[in-house]
Order: C-alpha cells, then sequence, then structure tokens
C-alpha cells in the first residue's frame, strides 16, 4: 500500500467550492486506487488582521480538519504576508505545516509527499521532505511556473524545489519545455494531462440547451475567472463585431466591473451575459449548449475548460498558449489564432458557418480520463517511492 501525503493549496472548501476542482477530482482518483492510502493536507493562508475581514473571514471559521469526499483533510492555517510578493509564503507554510504533519506521521507515515501546485507548495513540500527522509513530487499548472516562476522576489525559489525534487510534474509538453528552459532537469519532468469526467461532459441537445437558457441563434460560451490573463474582453471584442451571437461568461473576479464597462460601451448588453461563478456541476449542460467555447488566454498549462468543452462536442477558439496544440490537433476541434477581437471573430465566424459534428470533436478529448491521470500519477509516485527505498 502506497501511502500518499497530498499537499496543496489549490483545493476546494465550504467557501469556494469551485477552487481547484481539478486538484480535488485528481485526489479523489487517487484516493480511489486500491493501492493507496492518502491524506491530504490543503493549507489555506490568511494575511494577518485582513483575515477579519470578507472571504478571509470566512475562511478562517473553517474547520481544521474535516472529512471532505470521503477524503480526511488538514486544513492549517499560514501567514501570508502581500507586501513581500510571496518571499515568506514557503516558510511561513513550513512553519505551520511541521507540526501537522509531524502529528499525522504517528499513525501515518507517508512514503511520498505530492504537492499539487508549484508555489508556495513545492518549496514548502521540499523542506518537509528533508525533513522526513521522503521523496517529493511537483506538479506545475500554469501562473505557478508563468507567474511565480518569472517574478524577481519568487523565481529562484520555483527554480531551487524544482532542482530538489524528486520528480516534477508538467500538465502539457508545453509547460515542460517552459520548465526546463528555466533550468530545471528534463529528465525528472513528467507530461501528465488533465481528465475530464466524460459521463457528465458530453453532447446535449444543443437547441434545447439554448432554449433552456432563453437563447435563439448562435451561442459562444467562456469559461474562466475574470481575470486579465483569461482574456475575456478580447472574446468580448470578438462578439461585438458577430451580430447577433450571444455570448456567456462564466466565473467571477476583479474584472467583473471591467468587463460590465466594456460590454456597455459596445452596447451589446442584451447578448452578452456575465453569470458570475457557475458551480462546477453546472458546466456541462452551459458548454454543450454552445456551438463554440473561447478562451483568449495570455498564459496558460492546460486549460480544463479546453477539454470539458471538446467532451461536450463543443470546438473551443483559443490562443497559441500552453499546451494548446497539444488539445487542438485537427479542424474538429477548434481554432488556435492570436490574441485579438477581429482574430478571434474570425475563426468564432469560420466555426459558426461550418460546425463539426459534436462526435467529431468529442473525440478529440478522448485521451483525457480521470483513470488515465489516476494511472498514471499513481506510476509517478510509486516509482519516485520505490527509488528511496
Amino acid at each position: 500500500m502506497l501511502r500518499i501525503l497530498t499537499l496543496s493549496t489549490l483545493f476546494p472548501d465550504a467557501t469556494r467550492p469551485n477552487f481547484g476542482v481539478f486538484v480535488e477530482r485528481q485526489t479523489l482518483g487517487l484516493a480511489a486506487h486500491p493501492d493507496v492510502s492518502l491524506k491530504a493536507v490543503a493549507p489555506i493562508g490568511l494575511p494577518g488582521i485582513l483575515k477579519r475581514i470578507g472571504h478571509y473571514a470566512r475562511l478562517a471559521t473553517l474547520p481544521a480538519r474535516e472529512r471532505w469526499k470521503g477524503i480526511d483533510v488538514h486544513r492549517p492555517r499560514f501567514a501570508v504576508r502581500p507586501l513581500l510578493k510571496g518571499r515568506r509564503h514557503p516558510a511561513e507554510l513550513v512553519r505551520a505545516l511541521a507540526p501537522v504533519l509531524d502529528a499525522i506521521r504517528e499513525d501515518f507515515a507517508f512514503d511520498v509527499i505530492d504537492a499539487s501546485f508549484f508555489f508556495p507548495d513545492g518549496p514548502a513540500a521540499v523542506a518537509l521532505g528533508k525533513r522526513y527522509g521522503v521523496p517529493v513530487s511537483i506538479k506545475a499548472r500554469g501562473a505557478d511556473i508563468h507567474h511565480w516562476g518569472t517574478a524577481p522576489a519568487t523565481a529562484s525559489r520555483v527554480r531551487s524545489a524544482g532542482r530538489d525534487a524528486a520528480g516534477m510534474l508538467a500538465v502539457s509538453a508545453a509547460m515542460k519545455a517552459d520548465m526546463v528552459a528555466m533550468g530545471l532537469p528534463a529528465e525528472r519532468i513528467r507530461v501528465h494531462h488533465t481528465g475530464v469526467d466524460q459521463d457528465r461532459f458530453r453532447p446535449l441537445d444543443r437547441t434545447a440547451g439554448k432554449t433552456a437558457l432563453g437563447i435563439a441563434g448562435p451561442l459562444v460560451v467562456s469559461v474562466g475567472a475574470l481575470i486579465p490573463r483569461k482574456g475575456h474582453d478580447i472574446v468580448i471584442d470578438a462578439v461585438s463585431a458577430l451580430p447577433g451571437v450571444t455570448l456567456l461568461i462564466a466565473g467571477e473576479g476583479p474584472e467583473r466591473a471591467a468587463l460590465d464597462a466594456r460590454i456597455a460601451r459596445y452596447g451589446i448588453a442584451d447578448r452578452v451575459r456575465l453569470l458570475g461563478a457557475v458551480p462546477h456541476a453546472e458546466l456541462p449542460k452551459l458548454i454543450a449548449a454552445a456551438d463554440v467555447s473561447a478562451l483568449a488566454s495570455s498564459s496558460e498549462g492546460l486549460a480544463n475548460a479546453w477539454v470539458e468543452s471538446l467532451a461536450c462536442g463543443t470546438p473551443i477558439v483559443i490562443t497559441d498558449a500552453g499546451g494548446a496544440h497539444e488539445v487542438v490537433k485537427s479542424a474538429d476541434a477548434g481554432r488556435v489564432t492570436i490574441r485579438d477581437g477581429l482574430a478571434f471573430a474570425a475563426a468564432i465566424d469560420t466555426l459558426l458557418a461550418d460546425p463539426p459534428a459534436p462526435e467529431a470533436t468529442r473525440k478529440a478529448a478522448a485521451a483525457f480520463t480521470w483513470e488515465a491521470n489516476t494511472a498514471a500519477l499513481y506510476d509517478h509516485l510509486a516509482t519516485l517511492a520505490a527509488e528511496r527505498r
């Protein structure tokens, strides 16, 4: 029995059910493996006195330990200091985690630490791996490399953690290439694609789906946090140039007011709507109702929204970011284009004019299953544990 300690600052809780759902799903798959015993630690960062304000106050009320969908999850708090731009995050994380992991090891001598985000989880996991004499794996997903791995305050910590880890995972071959370019050892990086629930995300009656949403005519959806990196403004620009096309944006974030203003400036509020945060369980019917899914990201690893859309039979229009070409390998999957409103409009228009069959689009997501994700992750972690023995 392989005993795994999963460490992730990106993990859902009662106040943020959509936060890190892909990490949750990966962890659930691993925990269900017949040869695995798993405990999870999902630290929560709180910024000093601000922990009494807004969503931080809600986070502060979460239990320190609970059963989450059948998994034993510890939720220790660690201090974050925003003005230090992440410099102290790993040290504060180690400070908070050491007593928790000491207690866990009294009756659960984990064989390996599985860190599912590169920063601050990775550097903290490496330090804790040395403390307990166990190998550490760190997974790179996107912003953890593209932001924290390039920011002056944290880049050296990311590189050091990668060099000291027993093994690493990258969500795409493109992400692996970015990691190697940073100086991380290629021979210790394994590409580990995300999964998609092929039973939940599947083609549905598109006309009925649009009717349920109160929409007639072509529909584009965009799924992602309302942050500049996701490029929702570019998709709005594109749809403004496509008369009669409706755009629904599922996500929440700090750019909401700016996007609302952009929609108003174009005078398209009658056909462009910000839906706010949509529960993950509600996404399949939204995506399956759409003719096209569009996301103009400036950077990605390999976005779950891409493969979820394909599994629904909905072609995607995306930028050449991260693993885009590992997903869009044929015209049936969609288009990869430049990060420009008119370019997105042209790509969307070609798909609306000559749509691929939903089942042909769905085939592009066939290799992205949670079963494959679990099998590869178990093999990776078991190998690291065996090499340490």
